[in-house]
């Protein structure tokens, strides 16, 4: 494993419970799509909380923090079939990767939690290894 970055954020969750009570907040952070999801979910102030957290851990993972060209809605947070929270990798988000690491493969880790006031995020980046497989013939 080649780890190029690492990020993580802690979030108070009754800050995140006041702020999506304002619709421009909820548009200026979240993409349509996270929006959208968190419709079905029960515990909203949660589902927003550890999105908030994962979109400032991977700014910190990337070094960047939110500025010039990354936005908070250049990042989307879903969960796979099973659960599994990803980041999804937006052709922005994929060019200010090149840009800063000089490579777009990459893979992209990571982590949520959440407790009654709290909620955190752990993002881990690295750089995939190209495997070049080599043989030997007889002559």
């Amino acid at each position: 494993m080649n780890i190029i970055g690492n990020g993580v954020d802690i979030v108070k969750n009754s800050r995140i419970k006041e702020s999506i009570k304002n619709k421009q907040f909820l548009k200026r952070i979240y993409t349509n799509k996270e929006i959208l999801l968190s419709k079905k979910k029960k515990d909203k102030t949660s589902y927003f909380a550890k999105r908030f957290a994962a979109k400032e851990a991977l700014s910190k993972a990337l070094g960047t923090g939110f500025r010039n060209t990354l936005n908070f809605k250049d990042v989307s947070i879903v969960n796979d079939r099973y659960g599994k929270p990803k980041i999804i990798i937006t052709k922005k988000l994929s060019n200010i990767i090149n840009k800063i690491y000089n490579s777009r493969k990459i893979n992209i880790f990571l982590s949520l939690s959440d407790e009654k006031n709290y909620s955190i995020a752990f993002v881990i980046i690295e750089k995939k290894w190209i495997l070049i497989k080599i043989f030997l013939l007889k002559i």
